[in-house]
């Protein structure tokens, strides 16, 4: 399956998957409490990885689940599609964004 075949949705699944085998004390911490509550731990911790990296979380999703190089492709693209549904010039968009291309 390539990665645009999976809904975003799935592909933040597949990376929350993949996070939490990078992050086994994650796991021993939350092992006592209720699924859901383990859920919401998962993602907290994946929220504050992704700020710790300087990322949005769905750019996180995308480095866990694209090769390298996938990951820069579908980061700018995605990028640039909210610069256009924002309505903001790619330049002015990329310095507000910290963005280098």
């Amino acid at each position: 399956m390539t990665v645009k075949a999976l809904s975003q949705e799935a592909r933040h699944e597949e990376a929350l998957k993949k996070y939490v085998l990078d992050a086994p004390q994650l796991l021993e911490e939350i092992k006592d409490l209720s699924a859901d509550d383990q859920k919401d731990q998962i993602q907290w911790a994946f929220e504050d990885e992704a700020e710790a990296q300087g990322l949005q979380p769905w750019e996180l999703t995308l480095k866990y689940t694209c090769t390298p190089e996938e990951f820069e492709v579908q980061r700018l693209a995605l990028h640039k599609e909210a610069a256009e549904v924002l309505g903001v010039e790619w330049d002015e968009y990329c310095e507000m964004n910290n963005l280098v291309v």
